[in-house]
């Protein structure tokens, strides 16, 4: 999973914690230290300027989610792989 965001972001801390919490690979992307990270975050979030953005393996795009939205698109894509789903915690 790619995740853009940035340390002010209370968002992002909390997609982050849920992230780390739920053993989830990630590559975090800081959009505050890098302006062409910031633009590619815009680009991929269909112009919207809000983060945390994150691409999950397969494809799909999640602008501020909430825990329960992390899980959903995790379960979608392990259930395509054959994998146990995650549980919100």
């Amino acid at each position: 999973m790619t995740f853009f965001g940035a340390a002010w972001c209370v968002d992002c801390r909390r997609a982050k914690a849920w992230l780390v919490r739920h053993n989830v690979p990630f590559t975090s992307i800081d959009t505050n230290a890098d302006e062409e990270a910031r633009a590619t975050a815009e680009l991929i979030a269909g112009g919207r300027a809000n983060i945390p953005v994150l691409v999950a393996p397969h494809g799909t795009v999640l602008v501020e989610p909430t825990n329960m939205e992390l899980a959903a698109t995790l379960n979608s894509y392990r259930r395509r792989r054959g994998a146990a789903p995650v549980r919100c915690r």
